[in-house]
């Protein structure tokens, strides 16, 4: 169980992660927050929150994401997890400065720092459990777990994808190597949600098979269709069972969200 909990929490606030043709839109500004409830079948099995601030570093105001996710009710009986994913991001193109991963999964911690380096093109990885600093070469374009969600809401033209079309992007989160995350656009899809009725975008995240996931294409994912571009609905089908989070509660939106039917 507690594999598929942290498998979904990382997918909260990377599966959306997408590079695209320049193309500029501000969708989100300081102080907008989201609350996903995540369910394994009947079971309530955790919460995720993500939260933007505005911060300074390296002498320059950069806006400050927080991902947290936590087991709650009766999950927390049979594993434990308490999460924090913080990204310091560049408020014009979205450059990941600095990423945070923070993680104690049932007694399982790590806690990672990354400092990207944009002139020498490398990424310094302090592993602070370990007291081990690692550098890797990182490519263009580079994106952080949170950073990336962030990305893809200010320079996704939709009108410009086609169905079925794969995009992909280079992500680094951890302290071993960058990899190439790939999804699949398949389209418009309305969702009845506990706001009402949301007109979204569906994505097809390429996951590998095996331990977790019934098949590589075992996970879909729902972005609202307006100005916000927000995370809506992410479902997996698991080898035991089948898990889904949905957008609980939000504040700070930067425009109106566009409820079809309430």
């Amino acid at each position: 169980m507690k594999i598929i909990i942290k498998t979904l929490l990382l997918l909260l606030v990377a599966v959306v992660s997408i590079q695209s043709v320049p193309y500029q839109k501000n969708s989100y500004q300081a102080g907008e927050w989201f609350k996903f409830r995540i369910h394994y079948g009947i079971l309530n099995a955790s919460y995720a929150t993500l939260e933007l601030k505005d911060a300074y570093i390296n002498d320059r105001w950069v806006y400050h994401a927080v991902g947290n996710g936590q087991t709650t009710g009766l999950a927390k009986f049979f594993f434990k997890v308490d999460d924090t994913y913080e990204s310091y991001f560049d408020k014009f193109n979205n450059r990941p400065y600095r990423f945070i991963r923070n993680i104690d999964e049932g007694g399982y911690t790590k806690n990672l720092e990354i400092n990207f380096n944009y002139d020498d093109r490398v990424a310094e990885v302090n592993n602070k459990k370990h007291d081990k600093i690692t550098n890797i070469d990182m490519p263009y374009g580079i994106q952080d777990l949170i950073s990336g969600f962030y990305y893809l809401r200010n320079n996704v033209d939709v009108d410009n994808l086609s169905v079925n079309d794969d995009i992909e992007i280079d992500m680094l989160y951890d302290d071993d190597e960058v990899f190439k995350f790939k999804l699949k656009f398949l389209g418009k899809e309305d969702l009845d949600t506990k706001f009402g009725t949301v007109e979204c975008l569906k994505f097809r995240p390429y996951v590998q098979s095996g331990r977790v996931f019934k098949e590589k294409e075992s996970l879909s994912l729902w972005v609202s269709n307006d100005e916000n571009k927000i995370p809506i609905r992410i479902q997996a089908d698991l080898r035991v069972g089948s898990l889904k989070a949905d957008l609980d509660a939000y504040k700070g939106l930067k425009h109106q969200f566009v409820i079809k039917y309430d």
